[in-house]
């Protein structure tokens, strides 16, 4: 029985006709499967992710979630609902005016009852070590703040998959630690973008590198 969260076959991709990114590429993510994505910028580990959730369509090939083939945008209405992206850029994830706001609109937008969606959002805050952030202004906060929020926003909703692009990154030592504690105690499938070696050591259990368009095991 195929029982795979994400597979991916023969997947290419291009920007324009002469920048190939992706080649016949082929991925496959399983329940509880923790898996780090190294590759040299440019070689399209961010493309891959967003090609999971339908912001990119494939040029060639075929994309398959949650057992079922994902083609056109309706079909991944329910992906981006059960695979949490982080971009890798904070700014990119915020735009409410304040922490609480963007942390609750997921959990909102799912149809959960307000008094939950409060729980939801302290919970989830308290586990980043942004205990009483909810009203904070989004804009004013650090670099590193704002990475937090982000990845607060994507826990929220309770994902069965977590992609996270550099979550890393602009992190000081100890909220890097606190972080790679919360992913260790996480359920979730992860699939992790980052150039830190030692915290990819620390947070998953298998590296794949891209390279050439293609996944290799590193």
């Amino acid at each position: 029985m195929n029982d795979a969260l994400i597979r991916f076959h023969d997947v290419s991709f291009s920007y324009a006709p002469d920048r190939p990114v992706l080649a016949a590429c082929d991925f496959r993510l399983d329940p509880g499967q923790r898996v780090a994505l190294t590759g040299p910028n440019g070689s399209g580990k961010t493309t891959l992710l967003h090609l999971v959730v339908g912001l990119l369509r494939p040029s060639a090939g075929r994309i398959e979630a949650f057992g079922k083939m994902r083609a056109v945008e309706a079909d991944f209405h329910e992906v981006r609902r059960r695979a949490g992206l982080l971009f890798q850029d904070a700014d990119d994830q915020l735009f409410c005016p304040t922490v609480g706001e963007d942390v609750a609109f997921g959990p909102l937008n799912l149809g959960k009852l307000r008094e939950e969606v409060r729980q939801i959002v302290a919970r989830t805050l308290e586990g980043l070590g942004l205990a009483g952030y909810q009203s904070r202004i989004t804009y004013r906060l650090s670099g590193g703040e704002k990475r937090l929020v982000a990845l607060a926003t994507v826990l929220a909703m309770e994902p069965e998959v977590l992609l996270l692009d550099e979550p890393a990154n602009g992190l000081d030592e100890e909220t890097t630690e606190r972080l790679v504690a919360l992913l260790a105690g996480l359920p979730q499938a992860m699939v992790i973008v980052s150039h830190q070696r030692e915290f990819l050591e620390r947070t998953t259990t298998s590296v794949l590198d891209l390279c050439g368009g293609r996944l290799v095991p590193a």
